[in-house]
């Protein structure tokens, strides 16, 4: 991809619907991809993001936020079925969600094995896991020159991580799924210290309102005690991690404090849970303050006392349905196959068990459909079942409701707001409400919805910071002060430094470049000062340390006369040193042919009698003083010379100000309340009328860079300026006034004529 100032945004997955998450970051060449899922309503190739519209190779990194397979499982197709392994990109998760990640996948190989539509094998699997770095909270990660991130906690689930990317000075956060509630095991998510240009955020509930965690947890146990005091069976279907461990740490305590439940069975069906625990107990110090003090007391939370694993022996479901009253957490959550599609099977019939939904169901799976509370459902082996089993819903999903992502998106203060991870009416409803609000405080705050595959265009005019270091960093600057260094640009990154330190601090080094250019000329030597006096004005004439003849011309170049017809021109090599060295080359390549060299030299008398070979101050400074009266007076046509008397005294001096110097003053009417007066020393001019004042000052600027010579253009940098003044001039102008007086009153009179 082409150096472009623009950030595209590609959904891959999970644009305005729930599922298979896959998002493209693409900035100035760097291509970033958060989150490789699965659709869990489809299944085979049909379940994967649009993987083959982006070409893999180009990737510099792959960022997974948590381990649920809607963000995840689709990471080893993508790392070993696509041209991935062609690139250079890698692959970062936290180190609690590759542990997981490890199992979850272990898991969804097994599952689809037994089917057409495996997308990898399990040889596969175990070679991408062998690539994927794990990283930990808030570390500060480079995967390639010019790309950083940060993790920091979402929530959600344990490792569950956003990442704060930087690309090339543009921040982007990615929240993936997260929960800015505590729960019992988990931390709420945080909120970046650095404010970030684009904000990629879930809208999985858009303008939905939850209950309080209190308020659900204590209708969640009294629903299931409800359901068991009438003899029937409860069904949770939970995924096998993330969820579950935070209902059961409820059951496990509401058990604890009603001994009358204690001869009811609470199963876990899952082995992936099972072996998971030991992942959960390691990672006790990514979880919150109650986890971590009760761990310190040799108190293991998820030790659970009133909660078995099935062992699982064939027929299983049966024997418990068949049985006395019990609490069975079955996976998957989506009840699309496995233990919690074959229990709901059994159980559905009898309207004394219960069917508590307790996450998020996403259209299209029967999860989804069953809380419609339809008469039947349809079997896996597509057999009519009568359904009386009792639904209800209870959301202990760990995502953020309206009020928790509004919150979230106004503390971030992003410029632009996209929305992901939602379906297409909650995602508008968010989109609506947030732009109203942002509205209402006359925020500029844009807000996106994209589709999958429809990029999203964002262009920032980014500020470019450089970090002044070394010598430079020693003293604090000043406002209005003028810092001079080396500006080093490397990954997009600037740093502005002394160049003696940049070998130190860069391991570069600085060199200088002199150039020299030989000339065979068959001209004087004289006549070649006078060219170059003519163009530049006045240049500098000595000896070099070989005492051979050297003029040198604006400060920079110097012209040799190293032999009789030969020239040498040496200069050190910077952008307006070889400027200037071109047009000397080019003057001085032209002497013998100028009609003005023909005309000068078949004369007699001697150069220096040119008007620009005379080196005499005084005069000098009459010839400027005369060129700029002729060019005011060509503009304001009343231009006289004001001469302080010679012999007054000091008080009269001091009386008169600024008319004790020499001036030229500007006529604008015949009552002089609007004169101009430019003093010939300082060159400022006063006036009573701003306007006439400025309109002087713009006409004297034009003068003095006419009248100026390339060499004192390129010497001040600027035409007019107080600091022109020389004090030899100044003491010129007070010692020959007489002169400048009657070279005035020739020019004035010459111009009449």
């Amino acid at each position: 991809m082409a150096d472009s100032p623009t950030l595209s945004v590609t959904l891959l997955g999970a644009g305005q619907e729930v599922g298979r998450s896959c998002c493209v970051l693409q900035y100035r060449g760097k291509t970033i991809v958060c989150d490789t899922g699965v659709h869990p309503a489809y299944s085979g190739m049909a379940s994967l993001p649009f993987v083959d519209e982006l070409d893999w190779s180009t990737v510099d990194a792959i960022l997974i936020t948590h381990f649920h397979l809607d963000h995840a499982a689709a990471l080893t197709y993508i790392m070993e079925k696509t041209n991935f392994r062609d690139g250079k990109g890698k692959v970062y998760m936290t180190h609690p969600t590759k542990a997981v990640h490890k199992f979850m996948m272990q898991d969804f190989v097994r599952t689809s094995s037994s089917t057409s539509d495996a997308l990898f094998t399990p040889l596969e699997m175990n070679m991408s896991l062998s690539s994927i770095i794990p990283v930990s909270a808030h570390q500060l990660i480079t995967p390639c020159p010019g790309v950083s991130f940060i993790p920091y906690h979402a929530g959600h689930v344990l490792g569950a991580c956003m990442f704060l990317i930087d690309i090339a000075g543009l921040k982007i956060l990615y929240t993936g799924d997260y929960s800015r509630e505590e729960d019992r095991h988990l931390v709420k998510a945080e909120v970046p210290p650095v404010r970030p240009d684009v904000l990629i955020v879930e809208s999985t509930y858009g303008v939905q309102s939850l209950e309080g965690r209190d308020e659900k947890e204590l209708r969640f146990t009294s629903l299931v005690h409800s359901i068991i005091r009438r003899g029937g069976h409860v069904l949770l279907p939970t995924f096998a991690l993330g969820r579950a461990q935070e209902l059961l740490l409820i059951l496990d305590e509401y058990w604890k404090k009603h001994p009358d439940l204690h001869n009811v069975p609470i199963y876990y069906a899952s082995n992936l849970a099972r072996k998971c625990m030991a992942v959960y107990q390691t990672y006790i110090h990514t979880m919150n303050s109650n986890i971590r003090s009760r761990f310190a007391k040799r108190d293991n939370p998820f030790v659970f006392k009133h909660i078995s694993n099935l062992p699982q022996p064939r027929g299983w479901e049966r024997k418990i349905a068949d049985g006395p009253p019990c609490v069975v957490l079955a996976s998957p959550g989506f009840l699309q196959t496995g233990p919690s599609r074959e229990l709901l099977e059994l159980w559905a019939p009898d309207s004394r068990n219960g069917l508590i939904i307790t996450g998020y169901s996403i259209e299209g799976t029967l999860a989804r459909d069953i809380m419609t509370e339809p008469d039947e459902i349809i079997g896996l082996k597509g057999n009519t079942i009568p359904r009386k089993i009792s639904v209800d819903y209870l959301s202990f999903s760990a995502h953020v409701d309206y009020s928790q992502n509004s919150e979230f998106i106004e503390l971030v203060k992003a410029q632009h707001v996209v929305l992901v991870h939602g379906e297409q009416t909650a995602m508008g409803r968010l989109k609506a409400a947030m732009t109203a609000k942002f509205k209402d405080r006359d925020e500029d705050v844009k807000i996106h919805t994209p589709r999958n595959l429809e990029t999203l265009e964002l262009s920032f005019r980014g500020e470019r910071v450089a970090k002044a270091i070394g010598t430079l960093a020693n003293k604090a600057p000043q406002e209005n002060d003028v810092i001079s260094g080396l500006l080093v640009s490397k990954d997009y990154s600037y740093t502005l430094l002394d160049p003696r330190d940049l070998k130190d601090f860069t391991g570069l080094s600085t060199c200088t470049v002199t150039q020299r250019q030989k000339i065979v000329l068959g001209v004087g030597w004289d006549l070649v000062r006078w060219h170059l006096e003519g163009m530049y004005g006045s240049v500098e004439e000595g000896l070099d340390k070989d005492d051979v003849k050297v003029i040198r011309v604006m400060g920079a170049v110097d012209v040799k006369h190293t032999a009789e017809h030969e020239l040498m021109l040496e200069w050190d090599s910077t952008a307006s040193n070889d400027m200037i060295a071109d047009s000397v080359l080019a003057l001085t390549t032209g002497i013998d042919k100028s009609p003005a060299s023909v005309k000068l030299t078949s004369q007699q008398h001697s150069h220096t009698h040119h008007p620009h070979s005379d080196h005499h101050e005084s005069d000098q400074s009459i010839t400027r003083i005369q060129r700029i009266a002729w060019f005011l007076d060509a503009h304001f046509d009343d231009v006289e010379l004001h001469m302080p008397e010679v012999g007054g005294t000091q008080d009269q001096d001091q009386d008169q100000g600024e008319k004790s110097e020499p001036a030229l003053i500007v006529r604008m009417d015949d009552s002089g309340e609007a004169d101009a007066y430019i003093n010939l020393i300082t060159l400022v001019v006063s006036c009573p009328s701003d306007t006439v004042r400025r309109r002087v000052e713009a006409v004297l600027d034009m003068a003095i860079t006419t009248v100026s010579s390339l060499a004192e253009s390129f010497a001040t940098g600027v035409s007019v300026s107080p600091e022109d003044a020389d004090p030899k001039q100044e003491k010129s102008n007070h010692t020959d006034t007489k002169s400048v007086k009657d070279t005035m009153i020739t020019g004035e009179a010459d111009a009449a004529s």
